[in-house]
């Protein structure tokens, strides 16, 4: 039996770590092209290019929008006629993404500094690829994890709080896939079995979400930094990252990426949609009632969805949702990990229990907005 498990070679998570980046960056190559998002562009880059050019070459270009193969090709083009030895994501899940995968086109290293934690994608060797339309297409595995994840928790707090809650939805997956995976003895995401290493870190995200959840939420909200909001912090990027890439994926994500196939899913995070997809799983694997209620209440009290209509499905049509289904059972998809039966019908089913059970709880009206 091959166990596998795999890491960046470097974290570094503080209030004010930006000020270090060139200092970091500097020993991965002389060259440098941040990809961008709109807001690092507009609020981030202004206030420490200067600095940052004291150290190492430079340039600047913006994130088209989405991670698709035309932006890769556009912006790999951009890095190999400058000469960069290092490609910077600094963004949000999709950025970060691109930034990975045109460093490995490019042939350079990778830095990477999210400016949101509403994803696990910056410490991973996945790039999650869509159409230029936002629909879900491939996973491109890159062989290496990035060289450098900077994180400037001072930056994760002033951002929306909506970010902070949806990666928690994108955490909460980790332990459930893993847990899957590892029952089933499937394979993970650098193509082997997980290790109690990749299992245990996606318990401990688990375990960390649960208890400092609420609290995080509450610190974004006031745009401080806390020790709750630091742990919060770390599990929705670091932990989740290594319990999904060393643990496994399966059901969550795979409804995720039917979900894409929707339009009206569209505006919604991806940490949301994967949220649905957590209690739809709930619901397909036969989980005990007491672990479907603590989910169900954690989502609640943090603010992630538990309906259909919360990610824009008010009035789902019931082709639509065999659409949804179909696009998590094709074949390839982590849904496929699980040892309970899954088919197109099964998908349908769990939805409609998990956003029917959400309908259904005593209270609904002290919601988090």
């Amino acid at each position: 039996m091959k166990q596998t498990a795999i890491f960046p070679r470097r974290y570094i998570q503080a209030e004010g770590a930006l000020a270090s980046l060139a200092e970091e960056v500097q020993q991965l190559g002389a060259r440098a092209l941040i990809v961008a998002g709109g807001t690092a562009e507009r609020a981030i880059v202004p206030r420490h290019l200067a600095a940052w050019r004291e150290r190492v070459a430079v340039s600047v270009e913006r994130f088209g929008g989405e991670c698709s193969e035309e932006e890769i090709q556009r912006l790999t083009k951009v890095a190999r006629s400058q000469g960069c030895e290092v490609v910077v994501g600094m963004g949000g899940g999709k950025v970060i993404d691109t930034a990975k995968a045109v460093g490995y086109a490019a042939g350079a290293r990778v830095a990477i500094v999210p400016t949101i934690a509403s994803s696990d994608a910056p410490t991973s060797a996945v790039a999650v690829i869509y159409t230029g339309d936002g629909v879900f297409l491939r996973c491109l595995y890159l062989q290496r994890n990035p060289d450098l994840v900077l994180v400037d928790t001072r930056v994760i707090a002033e951002a929306p709080v909506r970010f902070l809650v949806a990666g928690m939805g994108d955490a909460l997956a980790t332990w459930f896939e893993a847990e899957s995976c590892r029952q089933a003895y499937a394979p993970n995401e650098c193509g082997g079995v997980g290790t109690l290493a990749g299992y245990a870190l996606a318990r401990l995200c688990y375990d960390t979400i649960l208890e400092y959840g609420v609290a995080a939420r509450m610190s974004c909200q006031e745009r401080v930094v806390t020790p709750a909001l630091a742990h919060v912090v770390e599990a929705n990027i670091l932990l989740s990252g290594l319990g999904f890439e060393s643990g496994g994926l399966a059901t969550a994500h795979s409804v995720h990426n039917g979900l894409t196939r929707l339009d009206a899913t569209h505006p919604y995070l991806h940490g949301e949609k994967v949220a649905i997809g957590v209690l739809a799983g709930l619901f397909l694997t036969a989980q005990p009632s007491h672990v479907i209620r603590e989910v169900y209440d954690f989502c609640e009290s943090v603010g992630l969805p538990t309906t259909l209509e919360e990610i824009g499905l008010a009035e789902v049509r019931e082709d639509d949702l065999r659409r949804v289904a179909e696009g998590a059972c094709r074949e390839g998809e982590t849904i496929h990990h699980e040892s309970c039966p899954v088919s197109t019908d099964a998908v349908i089913a769990a939805l409609r229990t998990a956003d029917k059970f959400g309908h259904n709880r005593p209270d609904r009206s002290g919601r988090n907005s």
